[in-house]
């Protein structure tokens, strides 16, 4: 186990393809996934991915409608790249968890998770981005704290449990890759 701290203030902004917002990439695996924070600005389509699948998560702001379903704080939205997507913000801009999968390269699994509390962590990777508040998380011999947009890292070859102390809250994704299957 090798836990990695990811500063929010570090992350580096990039606009996107369509102009309608920017994106800070957290953490990511060539040809098999990628995590960014997006803020979402205005209305407007998605950008089309082939052979990637989009898990969308709101953070802040007052929510959005995405296809037929209205997302409000820490709803999730899974859809695949090339679906025509558009985004209709409910009352300003928005910032979202964004995560893509190659299709067949790679499985990701993601919940909330208020603190208190520990976890089991058994993927090939494992990222806890704090989205409010702030945690300390103990894994193994370290404790790291986090606020917002914090994202602690943890790559391993065997199970790790953690303990989440604080108020915040995370959004813990597990991601393996296909050929461990």
């Amino acid at each position: 186990m090798s836990p990695t701290l990811i500063r929010g203030a570090a992350l580096v902004a990039s606009p996107w393809k369509n102009g309608g917002g920017i994106t800070r990439e957290v953490a990511s695996c060539a040809y098999e996934w990628r995590v960014s924070i997006a803020d979402i600005d205005r209305d407007g389509p998605f950008s089309r991915f082939d052979g990637i699948d989009r898990l969308l998560i709101v953070l802040d702001g007052a929510g959005m409608t995405l296809g037929a379903g209205v997302l409000g704080e820490f709803d999730v939205a899974r859809f695949p790249g090339e679906a025509p997507v558009t985004a209709h913000l409910a009352n300003g801009p928005v910032r979202v968890f964004n995560l893509m999968t190659y299709r067949g390269a790679a499985r990701a699994s993601v919940d909330i998770v208020r603190a208190p509390g520990r976890r089991t962590l058994a993927a090939d990777t494992a990222l806890l981005l704090c989205a409010q508040g702030s945690v300390e998380v103990q894994a193994g011999p370290a404790c790291i704290a986090l606020t917002p947009l914090d994202t602690l890292r943890i790559d391993r070859t065997n199970p790790v449990e953690i303990t989440i102390e604080g108020d915040g809250v995370l959004v813990c994704t597990s991601l393996d890759t296909e050929a461990d299957s």
